[in-house]
């Protein structure tokens, strides 16, 4: 999946976790947001399958990326993290694959000329087949069935046979985030990730005259792509990039199987991705979702949203970081636009003070949804570009490290934000929502997102 350093190599966890002590504690801790499975003999064989087949990543490659986000949690890296709101089963086609990590790509060149600092580049890809739900049913004209929670639980389709909870989409799962990972490690690693063929792409962007604002920068970026080029520098080594994948761990049984033991170390991994993180619904402190990923070794993310204090987050961090160690753990701020000012300051105030090293991340898409006048979930651009900037207005004044962002985006022209320089307007979204659940960014405000935030960075520095 990554291209590795010597001083990592890659380890294969062994199958199986059942005898390493406290993996199993989350089963007697209240737990929120499962699903309810319908058939115990489909539960029992998936699960029993899962825990038999290969890992979906490698241990090595965990320990990279926690090597690389403890960079950025010292101020030495940046981190993009982007992708769907919810993957589908069919939407894991190369087209669709191809154009997000392309997306992800384009925006992490424009970020690493602005920052003057690496880019982790992270998909919120290869496993986001769940979400978590506000009501556990849905009710359409008198008839009320299960909530949608993502195709590893059970499909969109307004059906009773549809909407049950089927445990046999988590193989089905797995073996799509298998297919997904092998397109990506193509991608990155057979030059579709070469520098001057990205700045090529974003040529193309800045060309329109709706984002002429930003020609200059990129006229800048091009300016050192040719002095590199004329130095002698050797591209070819430039054609691949590291990539890594992440998801909200939310369904625990899934999870929970793909947990294997490291042959290096002796110590648990969970598998199914490099990055994992908790959500605003399940991160209570006594909850099962926080015990079972204190208990394993990839870095962790928590999102906090604008109820969270700042004793919330240090009792996250005794549980989740007791060692203190840097790359560990993230906090992913979802505050809204109207609250970043006022409700970020105090948790990184007394969360630096307490001397944790975490790495903070914005997460400017969450916390700003509304309902568009035509029935549409929307979220207007305008807001999310005011969080972004919010965020990095915080950690300035404190004089800490806005260390990166978490989008919901993807690479199809889609309209399901409003605004934008080249604006989406919600007549647009008859026909180009195609999300199944949250708005996301389209591959044009991505890369406008992109070019703001390079922005803010160059003048950081």
């Amino acid at each position: 999946m990554t291209e590795l350093s010597a001083s990592a190599p890659v380890s294969t966890p062994q199958p199986g976790a059942a005898e390493y002590p406290g993996l199993d504690a989350w089963r007697d801790l209240p737990v929120v947001q499962q699903p309810t499975w319908q058939d115990s003999k489909v539960y029992e064989s998936s699960l029993a399958e899962l825990s038999s087949l290969p890992p979906l990543v490698f241990a090595g490659e965990v320990d990279v990326l926690r090597g690389r986000l403890a960079e950025a949690a010292e101020g030495r890296a940046f981190l993009l993290q982007g992708g769907d709101c919810a993957e589908t089963f069919e939407g894991a086609t190369a087209d669709k694959i191809s154009a997000r990590v392309r997306t992800i790509l384009q925006m992490a060149v424009v970020l690493t000329y602005g920052a003057s600092l690496p880019v982790i580049k992270m998909g919120r890809m290869a496993g986001q087949f769940a979400k978590p739900r506000s009501s556990n049913d849905e009710t359409r004209d008198g008839v009320t069935l299960p909530a949608y929670r993502g195709d590893m639980v059970n499909g969109f389709d307004f059906t009773p046979e549809t909407r049950g909870h089927d445990a046999s989409r988590l193989v089905r799962a797995y073996h799509t985030s298998a297919s997904t990972l092998n397109l990506i490690r193509a991608f990155t690693q057979g030059g579709f990730a070469d520098l001057r063929l990205v700045h090529h792409w974003n040529k193309g962007f800045t060309a329109n005259p709706a984002h002429s604002r930003y020609e200059s920068l990129a006229r800048e970026i091009d300016r050192a792509v040719r002095f590199m080029d004329a130095c002698g520098a050797d591209f070819e080594a430039l054609k691949r990039v590291e990539f890594f994948a992440s998801h909200e761990a939310l369904v625990l049984d899934y999870e929970r199987a793909l947990t294997r033991i490291d042959s290096r170390t002796g110590l648990p991994y969970d598998t199914s991705g490099h990055f994992l993180w908790i959500g605003e619904r399940t991160r209570q402190i006594d909850g099962a979702h926080v015990d079972f990923l204190s208990r394993v070794r990839n870095p962790i993310g928590v999102k906090l949203g604008p109820t969270s204090t700042a004793d919330d987050a240090l009792r996250l961090i005794d549980k989740l970081d007791p060692e203190r160690e840097p790359g560990r753990l993230t906090f992913i701020t979802r505050m809204g636009a109207g609250n970043i000012r006022e409700k970020l300051p105090p948790l990184v105030e007394k969360v630096t003070a307490s001397g944790a090293k975490v790495l903070w991340v914005t997460d400017p898409m969450h916390g700003n949804t509304v309902t568009s006048p035509n029935g549409y979930k929307t979220r207007n651009f305008d807001d999310v570009i005011d969080e972004v900037r919010g965020f990095f207005e915080v950690h300035k004044g404190l004089g800490t490290f806005p260390g990166g962002m978490h989008m919901e985006m993807t690479g199809d022209d889609v309209a399901e934000c409003l605004g934008g320089a080249d604006p989406i307007d919600q007549d647009a979204f008859l026909d180009r929502y195609e999300s199944v659940c949250d708005p996301r960014l389209n591959h044009m405000q991505s890369l406008e997102m992109a070019f703001l935030v390079a922005g803010a960075l160059a003048k950081r520095s």
